[in-house]
Formats: C-alpha cells, structure tokens, sequence
C-alpha cells in the first residue's frame, strides 16, 4: 500500500480505506458520548448576533469574538443600527480580532444589505446568503444550521483537520472534505457530527500534538501511531 507522512504531526499512515457506515456511526457515537455539552461557542441572542459573530471569527478564536461582541452588541442591536455605523468606530470595537478593517467594514456592509434588501431580517436560504459581504460557505452553514435549525456540516479548521485524520473526511480542500462528509454522515447527524468534531479539534486533537493516547476514537483514526 502507499504510504504518506503527515508532516504536522509526524505520523506515517497507510493510505485511508472507506470507513463502513457501522463504523461512521460508532464513531458519531463515542464523540457524543464525549462531549454532551458541544454546541456553539459564539455568544449571540439572535440570527443577525449569530452572522456577524460568525463572519468575525474567521481566523479567529471564538473566544476572542465573544470578547469584542460583548461590547459590539450593546452598541448596536440590530441590522439597522450597525447598517448606520462608522466603519472607524466599528474598528475600534473589534480591534483584538484578525483582519479587523475588513472585517469592519464586512458586518457593516452586510448590515445595509440585509437592511435594505431583506427587510433588516437574516435571509434563510443559502444562495442569498453568500451574496453578503464576509459570507462564504462555512459562515452560511453555520447560520443555517444554528440560526434556522437546518441539518449542514460547517468545515472550519478543526472540522477539515480533524476528520481527514480520522479518516471520515476526505478532501485537499474544505469543499471536497464537506461533500465527502455529507456523503459519509447520516443527514440527521450532520449539525452535531459539526459540533462534537469541533469540540474534539480544540480538546484533543490539536493541529501539531495531538493527544492520540486520550483520544476516545484512537481505535478508529487513521492516523493513529499507537
């Protein structure tokens, strides 16, 4: 078999067979079973809180969105007001985050869009949503997913990381590794399955070491050296 270096971690691993669908589950199971409390860790009362925090945290940990949303958020409850806002200010506000002039001037942008062109309400479909400023495919997910309940899986840097190891994902790419698991992933599953791998990409299987020996699903990884 070919065999190939994962050079972030150090580990050889043959190349990955097809996990069966008795696996998959097991494996959704045990990450479960894990971590009962996974959900989103960006602080938000409303779907329009929600997008913005999202299209914040790019690049960005969610703890140090919710540090800046605190203060953002008390300033400017809604679409309409953020739509009004000086971009300068906005900067100020968010200023401990990556890309912050961008940034800025996305969740203000993307608040005259959805002021002007959605009746200062987030829109519910996908298609609509990737058409404002700071919105790609990962931050509608989201926002489907736990702003509107939609089953989606959302492929940020843990989620691609993490299941690409494992094994359950297979992409060069966060597109390819999202089809791959909307493939492999029981629809139903999906929003957890996002939220338990995320969990289990910050708790456990860290980008350059990972704790193979405390990994509750060791047995099944692919790139398990143990």
């Amino acid at each position: 078999m070919e065999l190939k270096k994962v050079k972030k971690t150090g580990i050889s691993m043959e190349k990955k067979r097809k996990f069966t669908k008795e696996e998959i589950i097991k494996i959704l199971d045990i990450l479960d079973f894990t971590y009962p409390n996974a959900e989103c860790a960006l602080n938000h009362e409303n779907v329009f809180q929600l997008l913005i925090s999202v299209i914040l945290s790019a690049q960005t940990t969610d703890k140090s969105v919710n540090v800046v949303t605190e203060n953002l958020f008390e300033r400017y409850i809604n679409a309409e007001q953020l739509s009004h806002a000086d971009i300068e200010e906005i900067e100020g506000i968010i200023k401990r985050i990556g890309m912050y002039r961008t940034k800025a001037k996305n969740i203000v942008d993307t608040s005259k869009m959805i002021v002007e062109k959605f009746n200062g309400k987030v829109p519910k479909e996908y298609d609509e949503l990737i058409k404002l400023p700071g919105v790609g495919r990962k931050t509608a997910n989201v926002v489907l997913s736990v702003g509107f309940g939609e089953q989606r899986i959302a492929v940020d840097t843990h989620v691609f990381r993490v299941t690409n190891r494992i094994g359950i994902g297979e992409g060069k790419d966060v597109l390819s590794t999202e089809l791959s698991l909307m493939k492999n992933i029981p629809m139903e599953r999906w929003t957890q399955a996002h939220h338990c791998l995320i969990f289990h990409g910050r708790n456990c299987c860290d980008a350059r070491k990972p704790n193979c020996k405390g990994c509750p699903i060791n047995e099944y990884c692919q790139a398990n050296p143990l």
